[in-house]
């Protein structure tokens, strides 16, 4: 029951036409020069943002809530890690096409202060990091406002700020939405993924939640999804349960034997990097610890695009096609 490419793309249809109608909004952005100022939360503290002119965004997360409220001519360019999918792939390929393509590294400050950015959106250590010196403090003082993704905020230090990634993401847009005067826009946007997600949760199958589990990287040890992380809650508001959404962080590790104890019905592979989720579904298949799992023997994986997984407007896309696949997966069972 793997989930194929061909029904993926199929997928992002209803997801597209909106972003489409979004983008077209877009080109009325007031670029008059007259700047307002707002004071708007970051990661629980009040920040004082006047309207930035030229975003450097990292990674597709960033660029994505950027495009769909319409922002493109804000954004100077992006930045976009190795592990990123490429950007043709994204809906909104032609508005990446519009902006300078920075660099295919890690965020890093010279690149920012190069760039002649006056705004910077990123997720705490996801583009800024203390051990790499990019920071919102360390860009303050350089005169160069920040925004960090919500979600994120969970371990970010000394303003500490908790939901759940889903209404992570709605604060994102309404957030930035203000930075930028487009607050209509913003509710407008979060209204309709808001009711998209509605839709799917009035049609998740009925009985047991089924146990999946989220399989990110690793042989040693896997990497996965806890309670802190967007693919909780796409597992959570299809209607599934996340083997390890108890555990009070965000991407973790654990071991194969809490795997195997918890007996997973279906198994995410998250489909990012240098290993394709082929190549991690024909690990699984061959590794005597998880050849047995259910999901692995009834072949039941459903891949998720990383920029599905990530703090992103492709969220919802993410839910509604892993909610299609547990509502087949629950008519054949």
């Amino acid at each position: 029951m793997t989930l194929s490419r061909p029904r993926r793309l199929a997928a992002t249809s209803f997801a597209l036409s909106t972003v489409l109608v979004l983008s077209a909004c877009g080109a009325h952005v007031d670029d008059s020069g007259a700047d307002t100022t707002v004071t708007v939360n970051r990661c629980g503290e009040e920040v004082e943002y006047t309207t930035p002119r030229r975003a450097v965004v990292y990674e597709g997360g960033s660029a994505d809530k950027m495009f769909a409220l319409g922002l493109t001519a804000h954004v100077h360019g992006y930045v976009m890690p190795p592990a990123n999918p490429p950007v043709s792939e994204s809906p909104w390929a032609e508005e990446y096409g519009k902006v300078e393509f920075l660099g295919d590294d890690l965020l890093n400050r010279e690149l920012v202060v190069d760039a002649g950015a006056d705004f910077v959106v990123a997720g705490w250590n996801s583009g800024f990091s203390d051990s790499r010196g990019i920071t919102p403090e360390i860009l303050d003082t350089l005169g160069i406002q920040s925004f960090m993704h919500t979600e994120s905020c969970y371990n970010y230090p000394g303003f500490p700020e908790r939901t759940t990634p889903i209404e992570g993401l709605y604060t994102d847009l309404e957030r930035l939405g203000r930075i930028f005067g487009v607050e209509d826009r913003a509710r407008t946007l979060v209204a309709g993924y808001r009711e998209r997600v509605a839709a799917v949760e009035r049609q998740a199958p009925e009985g047991d939640p089924v146990p999946v589990f989220l399989y990110d990287s690793g042989t040693d040890r896997p990497f996965t999804a806890a309670k802190q992380v967007p693919p909780n809650d796409i597992i959570r508001l299809a209607g599934g349960r996340n083997i390890f959404g108890e555990l009070d962080e965000r991407w973790t590790e654990v071991s194969w034997e809490a795997v195997v104890e918890a007996q997973p019905e279906i198994i995410i592979i998250l489909d990012y990097g240098d290993t394709s989720a082929d190549e991690k579904i024909a690990f699984l298949r061959g590794n005597p610890t998880t050849a047995t799992l259910p999901a692995v023997v009834k072949n039941n994986f459903f891949v998720l695009d990383y920029n599905e997984g990530i703090s992103s407007p492709r969220n919802i896309d993410g839910v509604e096609k892993f909610a299609e696949y547990l509502r087949d997966y629950a008519a054949e069972h």
